[in-house]
């Protein structure tokens, strides 16, 4: 089973679009291990987003992912990392396509709902920067034999 850390944005905060995307991922068959509604800091945004701080554009992302909270979760699953993503659609919700979560509620570039880590690496650092370890909880659900094969 893979782990990835996943962030329901301000805009999806404020557009109360929290419940209908926790949903899809639910019935998707994911599991949430962790969540917790937080307010990012700008020494978090200047954390997450490290590789971007020096160019043009980051004072507006700042601004945004600190401008209300968000809801940050760690999901659970199988290729966990790449099915959210799927998921998600292409960044720019004005290029994802309908049936994902930017295709379906977004039409914004920046303003694009949800964040996703892209790789096991970011998904570790992300996982950190947001939860303790014992905000993790390890639990089977006990619909699990019906959404997986047992080896798988």
């Amino acid at each position: 089973m893979e782990r990835t850390l996943v962030l329901l944005k301000p805009d999806c905060v404020q557009r109360r679009l929290v419940g209908r995307i926790l949903s899809r991922f639910e019935d998707k068959g994911l599991n949430i291990v962790a969540m917790k509604l937080i307010q990012i800091t700008p020494d978090l945004a200047r954390q997450h987003y490290a590789e971007h701080v020096s160019k043009p554009f980051y004072p507006g992302l700042e601004s945004f992912i600190t401008g209300a909270p968000v809801v940050a979760l760690i999901l659970e699953g199988l290729e966990v990392i790449q099915v959210v993503r799927d998921m998600l659609g292409a960044t720019s919700g004005l290029k994802a396509s309908a049936g994902t979560i930017r295709g379906d509620f977004s039409s914004s570039r920046q303003m694009n709902l949800v964040h996703a880590s892209d790789g096991p690496e970011a998904a570790a650092r992300e996982m950190k920067l947001y939860f303790e370890e014992h905000e993790s909880h390890d639990h089977e659900p006990t619909l699990t034999p019906w959404l997986k094969a047992i080896d798988e």
